[in-house]
């Protein structure tokens, strides 16, 4: 079984269907991207530098895209708690998988720049 398959089989089962989708989405943005378990949490890696991470908690899905794209994504992610390099998805409202695409399809056009 592969590490992130363990990581969200830790999980409720309504978690877990979520976590799913979360992954899929991030895979079908990124079918290049390495999936491994950094932070201890899901991690996607591309040309050996990491584009995003994805985190469950009690209320909430957390998603790590680091810095820039929160900034880049700022007005999507006002009606979201969010940080530096963080937001918060809520687990009992819908998750905007095609915000997250997004985000992903961004990172990795950061990544090729650097």
């Amino acid at each position: 079984m592969h590490k992130v398959d363990e990581y969200i089989k830790t999980f409720p089962s309504e978690v877990q269907k979520i976590l799913d989708q979360v992954r899929e989405t991030i895979k079908k943005a990124a079918p290049e991207a390495a999936e491994t378990i950094a932070y201890r949490m899901p991690a996607y890696k591309l040309n050996g530098k990491y584009i995003i991470f994805f985190a469950a908690f009690k209320a909430h899905i957390g998603l790590y895209p680091l810095p820039d794209a929160i900034e880049e994504f700022k007005v999507d992610l006002t009606k979201y708690k969010h940080a530096k390099g963080s937001v918060q998805f809520p687990i009992d409202q819908p998750m905007p998988f095609e915000l997250i695409e997004r985000i992903v399809r961004f990172r990795i056009k950061e990544n090729d720049c650097k």
